[in-house]
């Protein structure tokens, strides 16, 4: 295995993202100020030397992803590949609600009001396994179920990836939170969520993660 960077970017705000609704695996497509902050974050980024770069495979980060390695010096040399593995969590019945309103009935049972909350009292885990259980369905990942599929992708990319490579991937707010949460480097705090287009740094040394930067605005 390697040593080598993740660029980890979230994708441009989307519609749902503007309405505050639950965007998981559902998808709506890049608001127009979505496709501004993410032609930001692409010229940020033009600059930097790219060998690969990947996004879920959402609409909103597939386009994100797009628009980055089309401004890139690589441009002509990387072409975006689509993970499934690093899609957003899956919110079950939950998807398309109102944010505050599921939260809420998600974390109520266990004394806690909001997505905040529960992440302060419990960790972030335990927003993944609390939204299971008050799933009607049980559709919606719990902790482990989420982990065993992002630890996979993690997998994919090591078989790619050489010593030295910096590689873009394109992802979601909540996979962002935690995976910072759960390899955090820095006292990060996971109870803000990234803004869109805003970049999360992550080493990965032969197999282990480690965010060294979380949230950065990128201009």
């Amino acid at each position: 295995m390697a040593k080598y960077q993740i660029y980890l970017v979230r994708h441009g705000r989307t519609w749902f993202n503007r309405y505050n609704k639950m965007q998981g695996w559902s998808d709506t497509p890049l608001a127009p100020e979505g496709v501004e902050v993410a032609k930001q974050a692409a010229n940020a980024l033009k600059d930097v030397d790219f060998t690969a770069a990947f996004s879920s495979d959402a609409r909103r980060a597939i386009d994100t992803c797009k628009l980055i390695v089309d401004a890139n010096m690589n441009h002509n040399k990387i072409t975006p590949q689509k993970m499934m593995e690093f899609r957003e969590e899956f919110y079950g019945y939950y998807e398309g609600m109102n944010s505050p309103e599921a939260w809420f009935m998600v974390g109520q049972p266990h004394g806690a009001s909001s997505f905040a909350e529960i992440i302060d009292k419990y960790g972030m885990d335990a927003t993944k396994d609390f939204m299971k259980e008050a799933d009607p369905f049980h559709d919606a990942e719990n902790a482990e179920e989420y982990w065993n599929r992002v630890n996979k992708g993690f997998e994919k990319l090591d078989q790619v990836a050489k010593d030295g490579d910096k590689i873009l991937l394109v992802s979601h707010g909540t996979t962002i939170r935690s995976i910072t949460d759960r390899y955090n480097d820095g006292d990060f705090d996971v109870t803000v969520s990234p803004r869109n287009s805003s970049l999360t740094m992550l080493e990965r040394d032969n197999g282990v993660n480690k965010v060294t930067s979380y949230n950065q605005l990128l201009k």
